[in-house]
Order: C-alpha cells, then structure tokens, then sequence
C-alpha cells in the first residue's frame, strides 16, 4: 500500500474512533463525571495509545470530554445554561442550510427522506428514549448533507453534539410518545419539501417550528402564502384559511398551522 493509501486509512479510523466515542457520549453510555480509561479504550478498539489521544484531544476541543490532571480523562457535565445559548446559535444556523450552496436533490436524496419518516412512524408505534436519540442522531448529520457549505456544516456539527445531551437527561420530565409524535411530524414535513425540491423552505420551517414550539404558549403559525404554493404548504401540514388578497401583484391566501400544546 501506498503512503498516501496508508494516511487515508489512518485517517479513516482516527475519524471512526472519534465518532464511536462521542455518540457514546451523547447516548450517555458515557455518563457525565465517568472516567474513560485510556489503557481500556486501546484494548478495546486494538488500538495503540497515538490516534486514541488524538480522538481524545478532539472530544475536549468540542468540550465533550476534559483531562484533569492526576485524576485522567473525564466526561464532562451539561451546562444547561450554556446549552441553553448554544442551541439557540444551532437553530440559526439550521435556517441557512438551504440558503448556502444547496446540494441538488437528487432521488436517492428524497428516498433518504422517506426512509427516515418510514423510521419514524416505526418508532411512534413503539416509542425508545435510545432509539429516539439515534434517529434523532441520524437525522442531523442527513440534514447537514445537504448543504455543499463545510464550514457550515463542521459548525452544525460541532454545536449538535455540545447539546444532544440535554434531551435524554430530560426524559424523565417528558412525554415520549408525544415528542417522537412531534418529531415524526418534521420527519414528514421535511420529506414533503424535499419532494418539492425546496430545500430553502425545509430549512425556514423547521427552524420557524422549532422557535415556536419552544415558546411557550403559542399554539398556531400563521403565513401569507402565494397561490401557487397552497400545495407545498398544505403537504407540511399548513391549511388555507380566508379568500385570496394580493400582495406586491401576487395573489396570496392566509394559511395557518396548528402546534402541539
């Protein structure tokens, strides 16, 4: 094999071990306040101590993980405060996905989304806080594909997993049923717009949804919508309301969403 093969397959299971050990972390296999064990981790993954470092080195830049020094490599707990403004930064940011360089959609791309709705519907049958996560996992790193902007989506990236803890530390306070019912619902709602080749419209609503839905109180969405775009709309659950009005020469009709209380 050639050096340069050589680098590429270092490279590849520098990327596969830093990736095990950081889902594990978001699935709190990894608990906050556990101690990782570099000697164990090497056995685990026939592994020499070198490229582990180097996973272990990235998770701490990310702040998932901190080395104290003669205590060892520790998990570090969730700031909900700071959590709570890094989340708020993601939600932004998820609104541009569709904004800089858009991938083109394609049908494996659309078949992709319907595979995740199909998953899913499957989880609402039987609702799993872990593979709720996971979908939910799964999920992100298919919408951050659909920008060709890295930057952007090392970004995403790196933020999403500074937060996918909150969520199943919070279980116990939840309704799971109606959470992955909500979900299921952006799982279709994205599906419907990139069956539409919209890929900005995804992005606005489901950051447009997901502000409402964490604003307490507000129950309905509410958007003029052209004419021609009833149909988009209504597949995303929106349902026209009222007679058409003009707006800027456009013909236009008020339609509203309903959101889960």
């Amino acid at each position: 094999m050639s050096d340069g093969g050589q680098t590429e397959d270092a490279r590849a299971r520098l990327t596969r071990l830093h990736d095990t050990l950081r889902s594990r972390i978001c699935l709190l296999d990894y608990a906050p306040g556990s101690r990782l064990s570099e000697e164990t981790l090497a056995a685990e993954f026939g592994t020499s101590r070198t490229p582990l470092r180097r996973a272990l080195a990235r998770l701490e830049d990310e702040g998932l993980i901190q080395t104290q020094h003669g205590v060892g490599t520790i998990v570090t707990d969730v700031d909900l405060a700071e959590m709570g403004r890094t989340y708020e930064l993601r939600r932004e940011l998820a609104g541009l996905a569709g904004r800089l360089s858009p991938v083109e959609v394609t049908p494996d791309i659309a078949a992709q989304a319907h595979d995740f709705v199909a998953r899913g519907r499957e989880l609402a049958g039987s609702p799993d806080a872990r593979e709720f996560a996971r979908l939910n996992m799964d999920f992100f790193h298919f919408g951050a594909s659909l920008t060709e902007n890295e930057a952007l989506r090392e970004t995403s990236e790196r933020l999403y997993y500074r937060t996918a803890r909150i969520w199943l530390k919070s279980i116990p306070r939840l309704n799971l049923g109606e959470e992955v019912r909500i979900f299921l619902s952006e799982l279709e709602q994205t599906a419907a717009a990139i069956e539409g080749h919209d890929l900005l419209a995804a992005a606005l609503i489901r950051q447009a949804l997901d502000l409402l839905r964490d604003t307490q109180g507000i129950t309905r969405a509410a958007l003029g919508a052209q004419v021609d775009a009833l149909g988009f709309y209504e597949k995303l659950g929106f349902a026209p309301y009222g007679g058409v009005f003009d707006d800027a020469g456009i013909d236009h009709r008020m339609m509203e969403l309903r959101l889960p209380c």
